[in-house]
């Protein structure tokens, strides 16, 4: 545990900031799940909508560094391919 002052609040910005990036980072792994759920399930308009929301925390974690710009492009371009394949 830091004694100076300054160290003792880096060390509280730095839990607060790995916390919030652990939570979207699994609120993308999780939407992604629901959307392959919608997808197997043959439900498209219910895809349409988790694969939109998708795509703006894939967006809000790529621009925080989160997941490399390739990942994020291909993961949007699975699902999309899916969803425009179902039924």
């Amino acid at each position: 545990m830091p004694n100076i002052k300054s160290s003792i609040k880096a060390v509280k910005v730095t839990s607060k900031k790995t916390e919030e990036n652990h939570e979207l980072k699994a609120k993308v792994k999780n939407l992604i799940k629901a959307c392959e759920k919608e997808i197997s399930a043959e439900n498209k308009e219910n895809a349409n909508k988790v694969y939109k929301d998708l795509q703006k925390n894939i967006d809000k974690a790529l621009q925080k560094g989160l997941i490399k710009e390739n990942t994020a492009a291909r993961e949007k371009q699975r699902l999309n391919t899916k969803i425009k394949n179902m039924k």
